[in-house]
This record gives C-alpha cells, sequence and structure tokens, in this order.
C-alpha cells in the first residue's frame, strides 16, 4: 500500500511532467497556428474580390500578387501608414496587423487608445479594388467578413461573410455563395456619394421600400442574423466615409 506521502509526491511530478508537455507542445505548434490565422485572414480578403486559390500553400502567393499595397486609415480619413512591395514606405505598421475588433473597441470607447482601419489594394489586370474588412454581432456571437469596392469605391465588387455560432440552415446562411453573391453590383453610396450602406432586408428587396441598388434579401428564419449583418455594414463602412470624400470623390 502506498503511503500518503508517495501519493502525493507522485501526483505532483504527474503534474508538472503534464504542464511541461502542454507547455512544450503550445510552443512547437505556436507557428503554425499564427501561420494558419493570417492564411484564413489572406484567404478572406482575396475571396472578397473572387480570388480563391486551390490549396492553403498557394493563399500567400496570391496574396502578395494581388493585394498591391495596404493602407491604414485614421477616423478623419487621412492615410497615415502605407505598405507595398513587401515594406512600410509610410507609417509604422502595417494594415494586416490590424485587429479590427479592438480597433472597433477604440471607436466605442471600450478601449483606450487612438482607433486606425484598414484598407487593402487589390489589383487583378490593371483593375483596382479596395477591399474591407468587417466586424459585428449576429444571434449566438460575432459575425465577420470583406467587402471589396471597385475603384469608384460605391460599388461592391464582391463580398464574404463568416460566423463563429450562427444556427446552421439558418443565420449561418452568411457563408453561403448564394447569399453572398446578392451583393454584388450594389451600392454603399448614392451617385453624389451620399452614404447608405446596403440593408439586409426582411421579406426581400422587392416587397420593401428600399431601392434595390442598396439592398439584398434576408436569410429566411434567420432575422437577427441579417440584422447583425446590415448593422455591420453600416457601422463599418461609414468609418470609411472621410477617406472617400478625401481622396475618392
Amino acid at each position: 500500500m502506498f503511503t500518503n506521502k508517495y501519493i502525493f509526491t507522485y501526483a505532483g511530478v504527474m503534474v508538472i511532467v503534464v504542464a511541461i508537455i502542454l507547455s512544450s507542445a503550445a510552443t512547437l505548434l505556436k507557428p503554425r497556428q499564427e501561420f494558419n490565422q493570417r492564411v484564413e485572414k489572406m484567404s478572406g480578403i482575396l475571396a472578397s474580390a473572387d480570388v480563391r486559390p486551390e490549396t492553403k500553400t498557394e493563399i500567400p502567393e496570391a496574396y502578395d500578387k494581388y493585394v498591391n499595397e495596404e493602407w491604414v486609415i485614421d477616423t478623419e480619413g487621412n492615410i497615415i501608414s502605407k505598405y507595398k512591395e513587401g515594406e512600410l514606405v509610410e507609417g509604422d505598421f502595417r494594415a494586416f496587423e490590424i485587429d479590427l475588433a479592438d480597433e472597433l473597441n477604440k471607436l466605442e470607447g471600450k478601449v483606450k487608445g487612438e482607433p486606425h482601419f484598414p484598407i487593402y489594394v487589390f489589383t487583378n489586370n490593371g483593375d483596382t479594388s479596395y477591399i474591407i474588412p468587417l466586424r459585428g454581432k449576429g444571434l449566438w456571437g460575432p459575425v465577420w467578413g470583406n467587402i471589396a469596392l471597385k475603384s469608384d469605391f460605391r460599388t461592391v465588387r464582391g463580398a464574404t461573410f463568416g460566423h463563429k455560432s450562427e444556427t446552421p440552415g439558418l443565420g449561418a446562411e452568411i457563408s453561403t455563395r448564394e447569399f453572398q453573391a446578392q451583393f454584388e453590383g450594389k451600392t454603399i453610396f448614392t451617385k453624389d456619394y451620399t452614404f447608405t450602406s446596403i440593408k439586409v432586408v426582411k421579406g426581400g428587396v422587392e416587397n420593401s421600400k428600399i431601392d434595390p441598388k442598396h439592398g439584398v434579401d434576408a436569410i429566411s428564419g434567420g432575422t437577427i442574423t441579417s440584422n447583425g449583418v446590415s448593422a455591420m455594414l453600416k457601422d463599418v463602412l461609414s468609418i470609411y466615409e472621410p477617406f472617400v470624400k478625401k481622396h475618392i470623390i
């Protein structure tokens, strides 16, 4: 029979051994996890402009090929940082390194600091698009995405959306190509650049008073998630209105 001292000593040693194993595993896996996170972020940016590499290993190369510049803007629409051809040419940090959730919290006063927001300059065969990352709230958790705007910064080239825990077959449908395809050709500004955003309309755009150029059909049975996407688009895209007035119009 083992003594209490032996049992406690054995348990203590095992706790230390397990802690060492877990710590070592976390350290070894960290580079791979960081790579996967970066690739997933790149993939979402590219997909909004309809570039979808077949394999994960092709994504960084495609990103470098099509995303020619990254810009960081402040809330007044000033470009305060630029990243081009693998190096910073202006400012102190890359748009890609920005955590949008943190910046939105700064904007709302939940976290101290001056908020900054990213713009990805996408070019394909001489055609330029501006890609804006999105983040908001769904029914059960965060929703996010990317929206690619044509060179006029008002017409949507494409959009992608994702979620953490929306209901399968309902709110989770925001991540389907069918829902996302509705955004192509829609506009977030009127012709005179009055901001409108794009509203996800319950019951369908045809049955509403929303101008079809500024609306898409909501997901049947996914009203709260649809409303979350509408709010996300309005809240995030409105941040870029000062930039548009300074650099686009």
